[in-house]
Formats: C-alpha cells, structure tokens, sequence
C-alpha cells in the first residue's frame, strides 16, 4: 500500500488555490466581473476593490 500522507508543499498548494477560489467566489459576489481563467491574471489591488464598493455605495 503506498503512503498518502501529505507533505506540507501539498498543504500549501491546497491552501492556495482553495483562496484563490474563495477570493474569486467573493469577487464575483461584490460585482466585478470573473471568469475561471483569471488565476493566470493579476488580482485586482485592495485599493480597485475599495474603489467599486464606494461606486455601488454612493449610486
């Protein structure tokens, strides 16, 4: 029977995309526009994030 314990590198990995995923999931909730493709792409920054709640808030 071979081992299947994880190595902390799997941990990590795991641990990265799962909050990528979760990242992306509250994007989209917010209203930005988010495809599957974009873990390739850069994030946007906290401050364009802060920018477009304010926009939905004060319209």
């Amino acid at each position: 029977m071979a081992d299947k314990s994880l190595t902390l590198e799997d941990k990590k990995r795991y641990h990265a995309r799962v909050r990528r995923s979760n990242y992306r999931a509250s994007l989209r909730l917010e209203g930005f526009q988010v495809s599957k493709s974009e873990p390739t792409q850069p994030l946007p920054s906290r401050q364009a994030v802060f920018d477009k709640y304010l926009a939905k808030v004060k319209a």
